[in-house]
């Protein structure tokens, strides 16, 4: 199963998403600024907020609205900024990154990459990006459909998240599965002479995968051992179960890619192979040739006394003795196991 591409179409535009249930049970959908500010900093319930960091109008709620700290805010615009998480006071800022298969490109290997930003405090996660998410787009369903999921405060919500993020990689697992079986099939079952570009492909895509996981394996172990007053303990065991998922997609790539260096040995003993039956026919033909040759040069000299030079049947004769001594010459080779 491919991933479902980053990048997603909203023909309606940038819309802002925010749900926020009160401490007696009653929930708010689609707050404006000014209740986002009320809600966010009354400290009462959970609120949680989406933003698309791509629309200024949005992206400067992180300011006008939260009063985040200006690194923080620069961190979350940043479309490169690296995978971390820092402490800040009054909130924990944690960034990873989602990726997927590019539908873009003709390339079937270039994957597609974005950052998700999250703001966690101690009532309230936001969460940025600057392009739209399916698992944003899930998880709006998920909340929308059930509220009470607020009820277990940002932790959890931030868990979903992240978890979501790390589900993204298993699509990406399967396919690159399927790119790994079609090469062991073109190696083992043909043989393919342009085969070794892909091969050099596919292990530059696990690369490429295992580069974008190791800070992100980072990130999730410190969200797992590491004291902060945004993460209860109680939260930091969900946080464990994306870390082991982390951990499995980390040991896949792994065989990934010992799997794929395997396979370009392989490979590459073919390529020895073929070359080696194709010197050795080459030398075959010369060790045949070795008796016409040296059998015509000798009556190619200029002597008046050739054996057989007036005989009716010497050509017939000659060709005849060549031909033996070529096939005593391949019996012998054989013999000696060296055809």
């Amino acid at each position: 199963m491919k991933a479902l591409p980053l990048l997603v179409p909203d023909e309606e535009g940038s819309t802002l998403c925010t749900i926020h249930r009160k401490s007696d049970g009653k929930v708010e959908d689609s707050l404006d600024p000014d209740a986002l500010r009320k809600a966010f900093t009354s400290g009462e319930g959970t609120l949680w907020v989406d933003l698309d960091a791509s629309d200024p109008a949005q992206a400067s709620l992180l300011k006008d609205v939260f009063n985040f700290h200006p690194l923080a805010i620069e961190d979350a615009l940043n479309p490169n900024s690296r995978v971390k998480v820092d402490e800040y006071p009054t909130f924990l800022l944690v960034i990873a990154r989602v990726v997927s298969f590019a539908d873009s490109t003709p390339d079937p290997y270039d994957l597609d990459t974005a950052n998700l930003t999250m703001f966690i405090t101690k009532n309230a996660v936001i969460t940025t990006h600057l392009q739209n998410l399916p698992i944003i787009q899930t998880l709006v369903s998920q909340l929308r459909a059930n509220p009470d999921l607020l009820e277990r405060g940002p932790a959890r919500i931030a868990h979903f998240v992240l978890d979501g993020a790390v589900d993204a990689y298993f699509p990406v697992l399967d396919q690159l599965d399927e790119f790994v079986d079609e090469i062991e099939e073109r190696v083992f079952g043909r043989f393919d002479e342009e085969l070794l570009q892909e091969i050099f492909k596919v292990k530059r895509l696990v690369i490429s995968l295992r580069r974008f996981l190791a800070p992100q394996r980072d990130v999730l172990s410190q969200l797992t051992m590491r004291p902060s007053p945004f993460l209860p303990l109680e939260a930091q065991i969900y946080f464990r179960d994306v870390h082991d998922h982390m951990l499995r997609i980390t040991d896949s790539l792994d065989s990934y890619r010992d799997l794929l260096s395997s396979t370009l040995d392989a490979y590459l003993t073919q390529v020895s192979n073929r070359l080696g039956y194709v010197s050795k026919a080459l030398a075959t033909v010369g060790a045949v040739s070795v008796p016409f040759v040296v059998v015509a040069g000798v009556y190619g000299m200029n002597f008046e006394k050739i054996p057989l030079a007036h005989h009716p049947y010497g050509f017939e004769i000659m060709v005849g003795f060549q031909v033996a001594l070529a096939v005593l010459f391949i019996v012998a080779l054989k013999q000696k196991k060296m055809l």
